[in-house]
């Protein structure tokens, strides 16, 4: 309905125009039985998926000095605790699996050091903001 005559909408028409013309263009968005966990735990698990990790320089040198040999699965669990860290809004992360411990640069997802705990004597890390214990 046009108010007294003049051309300006009424609300409701405005309504009608943007609101009910975008659902026409978009189609019935279909409802979803999955919870909020559910989906949130599909996108860290896709992030986890999507990313790997990568070593710097520093950090491959000492896995070499320090003999420490990776298995698949620990690096898919460093990736993970890397996607965690990352969901949290962590930057600098230590990031520990089984006896290894990881400081990782989170936005570039890269290792930037690595140490087994008989390299950790005094059990201070600095320069992190975060921690993840996979």
């Amino acid at each position: 309905m046009k108010i007294q005559g003049n051309q300006f909408l009424s609300i409701e028409q405005l309504q009608d125009q943007y609101l009910h013309a975008a659902n026409k263009q978009a189609g019935t968005p279909k409802t979803s039985e999955s919870s909020f966990r559910d989906i949130l735990s599909g996108k860290t698990q896709n992030i986890a998926a999507d990313s790997e990790v990568k070593f710097s320089k520093h950090a491959a040198n000492r896995l070499i000095d320090r003999k420490i040999e990776l298995t698949r699965e620990q690096v898919e669990r460093l990736n993970l605790g890397t996607a965690k860290a990352g969901a949290k809004g962590i930057n600098e992360s230590l990031v520990i699996v089984d006896s290894l411990a990881f400081i990782v640069n989170v936005p570039n997802q890269t290792v930037i050091t690595a140490m087994d705990q008989t390299e950790t004597d005094e059990n201070v890390f600095t320069n992190i903001d975060g921690a993840v214990i996979i």
